[in-house]
């Protein structure tokens, strides 16, 4: 690693740093100072502000408080599109690469000629992609398409076309979340040739351990707070988690525990063998009669794609799924429906709601053939199946005639959940159920999940959120498309993190003895 050379300040360094969103404080009094040449992690468990830093130093968005400084000059005017890129840059997990297009004009789009009105020229322009990728190291030919190249090169032409427009400092957002383990260590072997040229890295990533791999200083946000920084040598892996979390690690107890007892109940939901390329590979469980049990894991763990292909949205390249005994066709909807799976997804706004419809109409689409003779619909069947549904979940609405957009977020979320209990299923799979809503909504909706359970039939939630996970009688946790590791009721904090953050130095378990539930 380069260190910084007297007289030369951080590429970038922000203090006091609040942004709100409304009533959401997004931000308050954060900061980070990073150093040429350094591969800085910022860590912290989602929600924990994150995104809304990486938005600021990139001029997305402007702080509410706080100053902002590149090599100790202010940072560029709102808007100054090229002065922002002259200083930073940011790789995103989701890449920017447009795939019709070569590798050398995505490197110079928008800057193919040399002058505004001379004609481009496409051997010249070859010429300037083929210098810039020697320049640091990347052999990809110009001329290939963007969208024939691997996940790994796209990452490489992005972090060239940042650097040719003359920014030294980097913000790599989840870059290894698609790599196997060879393209991370390629990866990790380019970045640090560049650092040594002085380039300088802001790593955020939910594998911790890559932090120590990679990193000389990890920052740790949490609520929307800076907790700390410090030189990664000198933070143990319990420190970290536990400055992640708030919660100190308990002692006397294994890093991870994997049960293997099994239920008297009968199994409703059996999962054998299921993979889907790119997302999850040879996923078994069962989930009881009785049971809620949780799927934990970060982004990319795979956990929320398995909770898609349960519910028919995805079709698993191999692997089986029964329910009640009653094996389901996967990737088929309409048959997950029959077989008596409930399907909470994860965005209410995108996947769950009909915005311009009625209370009544949301809460039915999955039971119109209950509501009415010979396929017919009958309003005063839908609004007495709609009404029942609302007076049991206590869903606050001016009746059930009502937009469905006219309700709160919580009470949206609600409709979602009603929808998904109308066909009474065997097994509710619920994604991120409570995200987006107030701490009295999550109460209620958590209260209807773990209900389901206690009525003799089962649940399923797939999430990353801690209080989700506190409703389920056991919790299994995805890592890199695997399940690696099951905990009983009365989990820690510390462990579960460390688990779904995939902290080997942290578990006794190896993955194969959690893969036979």
């Amino acid at each position: 690693m380069v260190d910084p050379s007297p007289g030369r300040g951080p590429v970038v360094e922000a203090d006091g740093i609040s942004k709100r969103f409304g009533a959401t404080v997004a931000l308050s009094d954060a900061g980070i100072s990073v150093a040429p040449g350094e591969s800085h992690a910022l860590v912290g468990r989602n929600g924990a502000g994150k995104s809304t830093l990486v938005s600021i130093l990139t001029g997305l968005q402007q702080p509410d408080t706080g100053t902002l400084r590149f090599h100790g000059e202010p940072a560029p005017a709102p808007g100054d599109t090229d002065a922002w890129r002259s200083r930073v840059a940011c790789v995103y997990q989701r890449s920017t690469i447009i795939p019709g297009l070569t590798v050398a004009e995505n490197l110079f789009l928008d800057r193919q000629s040399t002058g505004a009105l001379r004609p481009i020229s496409w051997k010249r322009l070859r010429h300037r992609a083929s210098d810039l990728l020697a320049e640091y190291g990347v052999d990809v030919d110009p001329a290939a398409r963007a969208e024939d190249l691997t996940v790994e090169q796209r990452q490489f032409v992005e972090i060239a076309r940042a650097l040719s427009f003359g920014a030294r400092f980097i913000i790599l957002d989840e870059p290894t979340a698609k790599l196997d383990a060879r393209g991370i260590e390629r990866l990790f072997d380019k970045l640090r040739a560049l650092q040594r040229q002085g380039v300088a890295f802001l790593f955020i990533s939910h594998h911790l351990q890559e932090v120590y791999e990679l990193c000389g200083t990890v920052t740790v946000y949490r609520d929307a707070r800076h907790i700390v920084t410090a030189p990664v040598a000198e933070l143990g892996q319990e420190a970290l988690v536990e400055a992640m979390t708030g919660e100190s690690p308990r002692g006397g107890e294994p890093a991870w525990s994997v049960t293997c007892g099994t239920s008297a109940l009968a199994p409703l939901l059996e999962v054998s063998g299921l993979s889907l390329d790119g997302a999850y590979h040879d996923v078994t469980l069962t989930v009881h009669a009785g049971e809620v049990v949780g799927l934990a894991g970060a982004a990319a763990s795979g956990n929320v794609r398995l909770g898609e292909t349960l519910a028919g949205l995805r079709r698993p390249r191999s692997g089986t799924v029964t329910v009640a005994g009653r094996p389901v066709r996967t990737g088929h909807v309409p048959d997950a429906l029959a077989a008596g799976i409930g399907f909470v997804p994860e965005d209410r706004h995108l996947q769950g709601l009909v915005p311009d419809r009625s209370v009544a109409e949301n809460a039915t689409l999955t039971v119109t053939d209950q509501l009415g003779p010979f396929g017919m619909v009958l309003p005063s069947r839908t609004r007495a199946f709609a009404e029942r549904m609302i007076a049991g979940l206590g869903i606050k609405t001016p009746g059930a005639s009502a937009s469905v957009s006219d309700l709160s977020g919580g009470n949206q979320q609600k409709v979602v959940i009603a929808r998904a209990l109308a066909t009474r299923p065997h097994v509710l799979v619920a994604v991120r159920p409570t995200n987006g809503v107030d701490v009295k909504s999550k109460e209620a909706l958590l209260g209807a999940v773990r209900g389901v359970a206690d009525s003799g039939k089962s649940a399923l939630i797939v999430s990353d959120e801690l209080d989700d996970l506190r409703v389920c009688d056991r919790v299994l946790v995805m890592f890199h498309g695997r399940v690696v590791a099951e905990f009983p009721h009365g989990w820690s904090d510390e462990r579960l993190v460390a688990a779904m953050e995939g902290m080997p130095g942290l578990n006794d378990t190896k993955e194969s003895d959690a893969s036979h539930h």
